[in-house]
């Protein structure tokens, strides 16, 4: 297994404010920015307002969180316009107006991604505040395991220990992040149900490797999970039920 990332941050400026990447960073959806200096893979692109990575794929734990360090610190020496730096605790913010008065901050799920538990497309992200953004921290898993078998792992080995990490998850998943998530990719599944609230801390970093690993061990000894409780816990923010399920399968 190798394990690659997209996540996305929030930029802010000297006094805190949250500022949309519209204007202030290169790279595109089809046109990634390569990082000058850095290894092939290590990109950047303005998505909505946030600013989103990319990084190559890694074979091990350590590689994945090295991978992530470098990439954020890439980005702050030569991307970054001069006063501004990351929002490193939002996953889940209300801009003001003043930053979405442009056609890329009100651009939402270019792509379509299903639902692992009912085998439909989610519906576009549409809040009631109009103003709310998320951020995600979108896992991208090669493997030669069935899809749905491997999401509906992932939200037993992930979705449910972030509910308890991830203080801004309940209200990103008034736009994103509900449980079995995923675009089907090539090279195995994207897993699209976390946000970025893992990104800034090497730990977490490593964890969402062991976490994936788990899950695909888990798929590999016991095959296809049937547990609607599962996408319960976490489209409900139920920490209670997400305790029960991660004892009874040993999360």
């Amino acid at each position: 297994m190798r394990l690659g990332a997209d996540p996305e941050v929030f930029l802010i400026n000297r006094s805190g404010d949250f500022v949309s990447s519209v204007g202030k960073i290169p790279g595109t959806k089809e046109q990634p920015h390569h990082i000058s200096g850095m290894p092939p893979g290590f990109t950047v692109q303005q998505d909505n307002v946030a600013l989103e990575f990319g990084i190559p794929p890694a074979a091990n734990a350590k590689q994945f969180a090295e991978h992530i360090a470098s990439v954020l610190a890439g980005a702050r020496r030569h991307i970054l316009p001069k006063g501004l730096s990351y929002a490193t605790a939002a996953s889940c913010v209300s801009f003001p107006k003043s930053q979405l008065n442009t056609a890329e901050a009100n651009i939402f799920g270019c792509e379509p991604d299903f639902n692992a538990w009912t085998g439909k497309e989610n519906p576009r992200p549409e809040a009631k505040n109009k103003n709310l953004r998320s951020c995600g921290g979108h896992l991208h898993v090669e493997t030669q395991l069935d899809r749905i078998q491997v999401v509906r792992a992932m939200d037993v080995f992930l979705g449910l220990p972030s509910l308890f990490e991830d203080v801004s998850g309940s209200k990103r998943r008034e736009l994103y992040g509900m449980p079995g998530a995923y675009r089907p990719k090539p090279y195995g599944v994207e897993y699209r149900t976390l946000s970025n609230y893992w990104v800034f801390s090497p730990g977490d970093c490593q964890a969402m490797f062991w976490r994936t690993q788990q899950a695909l061990d888990f798929v590999m000894e016991r095959g296809l999970l049937e547990d609607e409780r599962v996408p319960t816990a976490i489209r409900t923010s139920n920490v209670e039920l997400a305790a029960q399920l991660m004892q009874e399968y040993g999360v």
